[in-house]
């Protein structure tokens, strides 16, 4: 069941990273396909780069894919946010491979005794190819993962609003730290 993105600006509480986005967007990972606001996932189904969809997608446009958590270190105390897991840019469709990869895909990593992260996919349709200054992060380092801002990114290449997003949920699981040894913070 797909969410209605009038949602965005309910409980979660998601303006707080970005404005709405015009449609709905479905993650599927080969453990779990994430389609509802709000879902709640474990970090051992989400370790492996996604595949995602959305209504409208044209294979013929450019977009940009992010994925943040603005929860870190945690709800209460969000000092590192938004800490981002993935940025994909010049992305042919909703092909992630096609496209530029300035932050390698990581999955959700809250830490322990911190609760419920939320962590927000957002897709934006490019009007040109993007020339980005930002540095490559790969999945091996935690280094300028912290302290991004979807919206100021958004603004920085002129993206208008997300045209596709989603929000899920999730907190510590015992695969976290396995994450952290390969981001070289364990």
């Amino acid at each position: 069941m797909v969410f209605d993105v009038r949602e965005w600006d309910g409980p979660l509480q998601l303006s707080d990273v970005d404005v709405t986005p015009q449609f709905p967007l479905t993650v599927k990972h080969a453990a779990v396909c994430i389609d509802k606001l709000g879902q709640v996932v474990k970090p051992c189904e989400i370790k492996d780069k996604p595949t995602i969809e959305w209504e409208g997608i044209d294979p013929k446009k450019l977009y940009t894919v992010i994925l943040t958590d603005p929860d870190v270190p945690s709800k209460t105390d969000r000092s590192m946010a938004e800490w981002h897991h993935c940025l994909v840019v010049n992305m042919e469709g909703n092909n992630m491979n096609s496209g530029t990869i300035l932050t390698a895909y990581v999955g959700s990593g809250a830490g322990k005794d911190t609760g419920l992260h939320r962590y927000t996919w957002l897709v934006y349709e490019q009007p040109k190819k993007l020339n980005c200054d930002e540095l490559y992060v790969s999945d091996r380092t935690a280094e300028r993962r912290g302290n991004f801002n979807a919206a100021a990114f958004r603004k920085k290449y002129e993206l208008g609003p997300p045209v596709a997003g989603i929000c899920f949920l999730a907190e510590w699981d015992k695969s976290v730290p396995e994450l952290y040894e390969q981001l070289g913070v364990a």
